[in-house]
């Protein structure tokens, strides 16, 4: 049915959306200000780095932080590259669910943060070469939930048919917009047994 399995990265294939939230609050922190875990939840999952950054200063309701806080983004990434490096919080059932599908389906990664924070953590996790495609931030001009990076994942994989492994509402919504099944997962322990059910796999 399936000819490629299209997967998010952060929160499905790893759990990094509380290290990327840890990086936020310490870039917050000469600021004066932390957000909670809910608020970054509800706020900051699934959008570009800009839009985050404006729902930050609207939690603050101080807009005139954007440009402070933008100019702390590098080092934030450098934060979140050392961090995930040092420890990628990907399950080990990912891991192995990821070496039994390539055989059988086209693997893709489609996420809206830099390949910067993609790449390394694929790497260090020893999956990077499970993926024929990989779609980030970069490679496209809309960022979920526009349907254009699920689109150019399917196109670079030469597919019509895929599924799509989503946590964000804004992910599932790119994923559906670009006409493909969506499963939806609330964590990334739930990503290898989601697909396996969806699957029929043992």
């Amino acid at each position: 049915m399936f000819e490629a399995i299209l997967f998010d990265f952060d929160g499905v294939l790893v759990d990094s959306e509380p290290v990327h939230y840890e990086c936020w609050n310490r870039v917050l922190a000469p600021f004066g200000f932390q957000m909670t875990w809910e608020q970054y939840a509800r706020n900051c999952i699934g959008v570009s780095d800009r839009a985050m950054i404006e729902a930050l200063c609207d939690l603050a309701g101080r807009p005139e932080w954007f440009d402070g806080i933008w100019a702390q983004y590098p080092a934030k990434k450098a934060w979140f590259r050392e961090r995930i490096a040092a420890h990628v919080p990907m399950p080990q059932s990912t891991r192995d669910l990821l070496a039994e599908l390539q055989a059988s389906y086209k693997l893709a990664l489609v996420s809206s943060s830099g390949r910067h924070e993609v790449v390394p953590a694929l790497e260090a996790a020893g999956v990077y070469g499970a993926f024929s495609a990989i779609v980030t931030g970069e490679d496209v001009r809309n960022l979920k939930p526009s349907p254009e990076p699920y689109l150019t994942a399917a196109g670079r994989l030469g597919v019509r048919r895929a599924l799509v492994v989503e946590d964000s509402e804004a992910g599932q919504a790119s994923g559906r917009a670009a006409g493909f099944e969506v499963l939806a997962v609330s964590h990334a322990d739930e990503t290898a047994p989601a697909v396996r059910r969806r699957l029929g796999l043992g």
